[in-house]
């Protein structure tokens, strides 16, 4: 069974508190939560596991840095899309355009009721399609086709609904979006 964020949480404070076997506890539950996160977005396995680790020993050495009154996965998440973005240019990889959108997402801020409740009130200032398509596509993880065929759009259209909704979100939280 996956941690959810208040486990998650709990455990880290714990962590911070000096309690060693919610420390450790946390570590093994991101494993999992780690691997899925990098296994969508890298393909080497080895790569894979490189990064979990990495990411686990990010979140050990940085721990002290977590605000206690935000919810974990935002900051795990940016964490680990860091990690992410730095083995890309380590390696030098490339990332087809169609999939930076995807690759560099936080996930796991929704998790959080305050998050959820503001990424709602965000996606309400938006036509009904793109904040449908967005709703399906990155808070409850449909693929592209899956949220087409649900909508009876093209997947074309599911995309460009996505892109231009995330623009406008970005456009709003910056402050330049009406």
């Amino acid at each position: 069974m996956r941690a959810n964020e208040e486990q998650l949480r709990g455990w880290m404070v714990g962590g911070l508190d000096g309690i060693a076997a919610d420390h450790a506890c946390l570590l093994r539950a991101l494993v999992p939560i780690l691997s899925a996160f990098y296994g969508r977005r890298v393909f080497a396995s080895d790569d894979i596991e490189d990064l979990v680790q990495e990411t686990l020993i990010a979140v050990h050495t940085r721990r002290a840095t977590y605000d206690r009154d935000r919810a974990f996965t935002a900051w795990l998440f940016a964490i680990a899309r860091y990690k992410m973005i730095d083995h890309f240019r380590r390696s030098r990889s490339t990332v087809p355009i169609e999939e930076l959108e995807a690759i560099l997402m936080v996930e796991g801020f929704e998790a959080s009721s305050g998050a959820r409740l503001d990424v709602e009130d965000l996606l309400g200032t938006l036509p009904d399609k793109q904040a449908r398509m967005i709703r399906a596509m990155h808070l409850e993880g449909a693929s592209v086709a899956e949220a087409a065929a649900a909508s009876g759009y093209g997947e074309s259209d599911v995309k460009v609904s996505v892109h231009r909704g995330l623009k406008a979100l970005a456009a709003r939280i910056r402050g330049s979006g009406s």
